[in-house]
């Protein structure tokens, strides 16, 4: 078969399936299992594909059509500009996340100490450590298979980063955080539910928040200040509808200017509180 016509067989597939975004996932797959790029495939499209190339992307294609992310096939999702290599053992990081590390860059300065709770792929430590290079990043989470994935990153993205296995706190011996950031499990018991199919295929202990999605900020924000500075921020992703809830438990908490920020869509998602006493 030529390019042409695994594109138009792969994007019959996946209609049939009802999979969303076919034409844009069969080009992503079918460019990953070549090497090339996706302009390749537009200036290339009467090329004759070697057949062990095609089995690759009829597995993809297999593997799509059961909802596996695009992502855990071809392990990259871009964020902040730079490549993280993602697979099954990690969530896949969302460009709303972006805004949460952009509010964490505008507040460091050269010699700031940053932990990075509930890290997963350390697209968050890493990314910051990437762009203020004079900052010194904590990557911290439970699972082993995350913070294997996270070395991977650092290493590829050339970031020397430090890495904590920790149930949150637990194992952080560090203190004076100058910035402690997270993007926790925050999805209620009411949403995994109705999750979306790929969604559900990410692992459940990087999603579940507990009954209202409200367990790990909880633990969080009622720990962070003994491992912030004074005039330290605590940084926060939350779910599009838990702004006033995650608010009060900072100000209950004794954090002050406590402030939220939208993402592009105009949804409520980072939350921030100050410690100055």
């Amino acid at each position: 078969m030529v390019i042409k016509e695994l594109l138009e067989f792969g994007v019959n597939e996946l209609n049939k399936a009802k999979i969303e975004d076919s034409v844009l996932k069969v080009r992503i797959l079918l460019s990953y299992c070549l090497g090339e790029s996706k302009e390749f495939l537009v200036s290339h499209d009467d090329l004759e594909v070697d057949s062990n190339v095609q089995k690759n992307f009829y597995d993809g294609i297999d593997k799509l059509k059961e909802n596996v992310p695009i992502q855990y096939i071809t392990h990259n999702q871009e964020f902040m500009k730079l490549n993280f290599y993602v697979d099954e053992r990690v969530l896949i990081p969302r460009d709303d996340t972006e805004v949460l590390v952009q509010e964490v860059l505008d507040r460091c300065k050269d010699g700031f100490k940053v932990l990075d709770l509930c890290s997963g792929s350390g697209a968050i430590g890493i990314s910051i450590k990437k762009y203020k290079p004079e900052v010194k990043v904590w990557c911290s989470d439970i699972s082993l298979g995350a913070l294997d994935v996270a070395r991977k990153n650092s290493i590829d993205n050339c970031c020397e980063v430090e890495f904590v296995r920790s149930d949150l706190f637990e194992n952080i011996e560090e203190k004076n955080f100058d910035i402690i950031v997270s993007n926790p499990p925050y999805i209620s018991k009411v949403e995994m539910s109705g999750l979306d199919e790929e969604v559900k295929k990410e692992p459940e202990i990087a999603l579940y928040g507990g009954v209202h999605g409200l367990d790990f900020y909880k633990k969080i924000i009622s720990d962070a200040k003994g491992y912030l500075k004074n005039d330290g921020f605590l940084c926060l992703e939350i779910g599009y509808n838990q702004k006033n809830d995650v608010e009060e438990l900072l100000s209950n908490n004794g954090f002050i200017d406590v402030v939220c920020v939208k993402d592009l869509y105009g949804n409520d998602r980072v939350v921030i509180g100050n410690t100055i006493q």
